[in-house]
């Protein structure tokens, strides 16, 4: 177990780093940040020269590879470092320098167990993407088939085991303060954090998120997933098809290629929406070096190591919410907040309603071009402080998806409003999973799991008490008065149209 002295050591080495490129100022300058750990931030900056304009992404680059991938978490985190900042570490993409081809052959043939020939024909020496946890080439198989291959930097996994053993350490201190930083949950922060990178630094769980991925949106034909090639993926390799597509970010080649800007966009959009709301499983990490277009105005992701998964009834929550901002329904919205935990019931619903309108109504008021759902978040995150809401990572990973996806569409048709194109899709989702057949099929669902759950039960009962022999004599049972109340044996009627219907879901639950 390492020391509070070496978490230390190490939080005042960073925290010098962070202050020589000014990446504390704000934090220290924030009024909700508390006494003490503002005296730390002072301390960690005495004698350095702190640039005017923070370089947040410089910082976290100088850091090294654990660094930066939490600075790409921190990116997804405006209520906590501030939009500038988060701004400037959203560029944490590709910032590392690419490892020597000889060390990468050497990672690859340890994790194969075998000549890397027998697998391979070619591999390019020259990575096509390097970052802080792994870097791709392109290859030819045995077979002749052109893939990627993304290899896992050697000893990894040591040094980020090391930070986040530190980023825990210096989370449970924080936290205990109060206030601002109790609202925020660091240690949830850096819990999500450690969970992202459990999942990145294992490329068989990435390849199973492809894998999943590809199967859930098997419903949308114009969003593709690479196929994983598992026979030359292992815990540090992972192989997949080679996507001969443009970049989203290249607007000119697109373009050069004949290819349907809006109809691009439209497909993103409608691929995010079906990811998020109606499968609950979605690509975290859609920014434009991550999306490719292929001919038929079909567009391919890449890169699944950050994965949101949302339940059913937070999809259900996210569907409502969005559709009472699409239509200005700001008190089922605020309702929604209230149900769902969102806002501690102490708070007035009224109150929290009307702020959210004066969130939505300006947006209202714009051009179609210059709306932008980007913006309202932004908004949403200035009330949350007002009405004490607790942080909630999923739905903020989700939220900086939205962003990043709303921002590849607009750069692709500059006229699109992400609002008007979900407002259907959202639509028909609610009408489909909220409607009357929708919920007596979700009853029905429950009630039969309910059933099927009872001879289990009785079995248990009668583990714990035994049949007469083994076990004391049951007391004798006490005499029941009955008593004829009101309405009479018309409760019997009720009694047995409640057992009449019990039996018929039974019956369904076998027919299905």
């Amino acid at each position: 177990m390492t020391s509070a002295i070496v978490h230390t050591w190490r939080l005042l080495t960073w925290g010098r780093t962070l202050a020589r490129h000014g990446a504390l100022r704000g934090i220290e300058r924030d009024p909700n940040t508390p006494a003490r750990l503002r005296r730390l931030l002072r301390l960690a900056r005495f004698g350095a020269r702190v640039p005017a304009v923070p370089r947040y992404a410089d910082a976290f680059e100088a850091l090294g590879p654990a660094a930066i991938k939490l600075g790409q978490t921190l990116a997804t985190r405006p209520d906590i470092v501030g939009e500038d900042a988060a701004t400037s570490l959203l560029r944490l993409q590709d910032a590392v320098p690419p490892i020597p081809f000889s060390v990468v052959c050497a990672q690859m043939k340890a994790s194969f167990g075998r000549p890397l020939d027998e697998l391979f024909s070619e591999i390019e020496e020259s990575p096509v993407g390097a970052a802080s946890i792994a870097q791709v080439h392109r290859a030819l198989t045995t077979d002749g088939r052109r893939v990627a291959v993304k290899v896992l930097r050697p000893n990894v996994e040591e040094d980020f085991a090391r930070a986040i053993d530190t980023y825990e350490w210096a989370a449970a201190q924080i936290e205990p303060m109060g206030g601002e930083l109790a609202r925020l949950q660091p240690r949830l922060v850096i819990e999500t954090f450690k969970r992202w990178t459990a999942r990145e630094l294992d490329l068989r769980r990435e390849a199973a998120s492809s894998s999943e991925l590809a199967e859930t949106m098997s419903a949308e034909p114009g969003f593709l997933v690479p196929a994983i090639d598992w026979q030359r993926t292992t815990g540090k390799v992972l192989t997949s098809e080679w996507i001969d597509g443009i970049k989203l970010s290249n607007r000119p080649a697109l373009i050069a290629a004949g290819y349907d800007l809006p109809e691009l966009a439209r497909v993103l959009i409608h691929a995010f929406l079906r990811q998020a709301i109606a499968d609950g499983f979605f690509h975290a990490d859609m920014h434009q070096g991550n999306l490719f277009a292929m001919p038929g105005n079909r567009v391919v992701a890449i890169d699944f190591g950050i994965m949101g998964r949302i339940d059913r009834r937070a999809r259900v929550w996210l569907a409502e919410i969005l559709y009472g901002l699409i239509t200005g329904n700001y008190r089922r919205v605020a309702e929604i907040h209230f149900e769902a935990g969102y806002v501690p019931a102490h708070h007035d619903v009224g109150e929290f309603a009307t702020a959210l309108r004066a969130v939505g109504e300006p947006m209202r008021g714009l051009p179609v071009k210059e709306m932008s759902i980007g913006m309202m978040l932004d908004s949403l995150f200035s009330i949350t402080r007002d009405f004490d809401m607790i942080t909630q990572p999923h739905l903020l990973l989700l939220q900086k998806t939205m962003v990043m996806v709303e921002g590849v569409a607009t750069s692709l048709d500059p006229d699109i409003n992400l609002w008007e194109t979900a407002g259907p899709f959202v639509e028909e989702w609610i009408r489909t999973e909220l409607g009357p057949e929708a919920a007596i099929a979700d009853r029905l669902v429950a009630d039969v799991r309910t059933l099927a759950r009872l001879p289990d039960l009785v079995r248990r009962i009668e583990a714990r008490y035994p049949a007469p022999g083994g076990a004391p004599p049951a007391p004798p049972l006490r005499e029941i008065e009955v008593v004829r109340i009101g309405g009479g044996w018309r409760y019997v009627a009720v009694a047995v149209a409640s057992a009449a219907l019990a039996v018929g879901a039974t019956l369904v639950g076998i027919a299905w």
